[in-house]
């Protein structure tokens, strides 16, 4: 049956489709509005199924708080415009709240908890996905609870992309707790000391070091113990840009990370840092070619 503009308008403003989906919706279920809506959801159910092996490497990393705890997240789309879209980022507020309001500890439990429409985050993303027409999915996220004569702060870049969470034992003044959290979000410290690099990371990059120090032409015929030291020396550099207290502390150069925490009497339990996208191989697209192999078909 015909449907008239302001069907489609009030559906819209409803689901949040789009109006050629309102269309089609009102038009397969002879303009009933709630037909219409059941219509929409489990056909959108199937395209958010159809994009859920597709890569979402772009998106917005956030750190949020309340009064008991820090919450930090990522939630991905697939481009890099829908990242910025108003609706996206509302819908990452949202679930940023959900988050600081529970105890979940797991991805898993993230997912399953309930939003303030009734529906569970995972339910809230695949309805998302099917509205915008990209995979959005959250990737990760990470509580830290607020205690008594503990300091908390966060960092959110203005780009969205890179987001710091920190917690220390001890009180530090507020400027400086926000000065260490941007240091962690422009340094990338991906430890917080080198006792917590793993003995696999530190005899992959001692290989590696020996491999260089072979084609060095100024440390050949050095002795074995001289050069031993040299290489040690060469993997204890290489380690200090990792770790967080051993990194010269970027508004400070007098100190190192650690001494400046050490002259504070504070001691750092929690460091987070997201930045979008880390670890995710993007799919690079030839456009060129993929248009020509579209008219060659």
């Amino acid at each position: 049956m015909a449907v008239n503009a302001q069907l489609i308008k009030e559906l819209r403003e409803i689901t949040q489709a789009g109006m050629m989906d309102c269309k089609k919706a009102l038009e397969a279920t002879d303009g009933n509005i709630e037909d219409a809506i059941v219509w929409l959801r489990e056909n959108g159910l199937a395209k958010a199924a159809k994009k859920s092996d597709r890569v979402a490497a772009e998106g917005v990393a956030l750190a949020k708080e309340d009064d008991k705890k820090v919450v930090i997240l990522e939630v991905n789309s697939e481009t890099d415009f829908v990242a910025q879209n108003e609706k996206f980022i509302n819908l990452i507020d949202e679930i940023a709240n959900v988050l600081l309001a529970s105890n979940a500890k797991t991805l898993e439990e993230g997912l399953a908890l309930k939003t303030n429409s009734g529906e569970t985050i995972e339910q809230v993303l695949v309805s998302a996905t099917a509205t915008i027409g990209e995979k959005i999915q959250l990737r990760r996220f990470t509580l830290i609870a607020k205690e008594a004569g503990n300091t908390t702060t966060l960092y959110n870049h203005a780009n969205k992309r890179v987001s710091v969470a920190l917690n220390f034992k001890g009180t530090l003044d507020s400027t400086d707790a926000y000065n260490l959290a941007m240091h962690v979000a422009a340094m990338s410290p991906q430890y917080k000391s080198m006792d917590e690099i793993p003995a696999e990371f530190k005899e992959s990059e001692f290989s590696i070091i020996k491999a260089e120090a072979k084609e060095d032409p100024k440390l050949q015929g050095k002795p074995e113990n001289v050069l031993e030291n040299i290489l040690k020396g060469k993997l204890s550099k290489r380690l200090s840009e990792i770790s967080l207290v051993d990194q010269q502390y970027v508004v400070d150069e007098s100190f190192k990370v650690g001494q400046f925490l050490e002259s504070k009497k504070v001691t750092l339990i929690d460091m987070v840092r997201y930045e979008v996208g880390e670890g995710i191989e993007k799919v690079v697209t030839d456009f060129a070619s993929e248009v020509a192999a579209q008219l060659g078909n």
